[in-house]
């Protein structure tokens, strides 16, 4: 999907429907289309919860800007709190999409058990592109300014590409993006 084509069709996810208690994690590097994928679900009735989204809201500007200490304790109190949220949302059977990378296993197992105790379900869907289609898509997102731009270096791109765990026998859905 490039930058401009924010009504993305859902592809190999098009089975997912807005069900009571069902929870979408969307996993993938920086770049891979997790926000477009995650607000398409959005328009058909999900809840969309975005780390970048809380992050922008209350900084006003692209988080980028902040040291690297700063930015990623700003990342971990939101995504504390957008935790919060989700419980309440899954105590509330609300259908629910968290745009976040998901980059470990160890945070999918925490979300997944999370998602099980409340008695809920959860998809996890992985959108998978080559380091190419990263940059070039990162190249153009870093030009632009807002909530679902937040600017991505070189350098940043390849510690998400190094540290990066990829599902793999996690029931994920595969998206392979181009």
């Amino acid at each position: 999907m490039s930058g401009s084509d924010r009504r993305a069709s859902l592809g190999p996810v098009e089975h997912l429907v807005a069900e009571p208690g069902l929870t979408v994690l969307m996993c993938g590097i920086a770049g891979s289309g997790k926000s477009t994928y995650a607000r398409a679900l959005e328009r058909r009735g999900f809840v969309r919860l975005s780390i970048d989204e809380t992050v922008w809201r209350r900084l006003g500007h692209d988080p980028a800007e902040l040291a690297p200490a700063e930015y990623e304790q700003l990342k971990a109190d939101v995504e504390a709190e957008l935790r919060q949220e989700l419980v309440r949302l899954l105590d509330a059977r609300k259908p629910v999409v968290i745009d976040y990378s998901f980059w470990s296993r160890a945070t999918r197992d925490r979300y997944k058990e999370l998602i099980e105790s409340r008695g809920c379900r959860w998809e996890l869907v992985h959108l998978k592109a080559d380091p190419d289609t990263l940059r070039r898509r990162l190249a153009l997102r870093n030009e632009q300014s807002g909530a679902n731009s937040v600017t991505v270096s070189t350098e940043l791109l390849e510690q998400y590409l190094a540290g990066f765990e990829e599902p793999s026998g996690e029931g994920e859905h595969v998206v392979v993006q181009s």
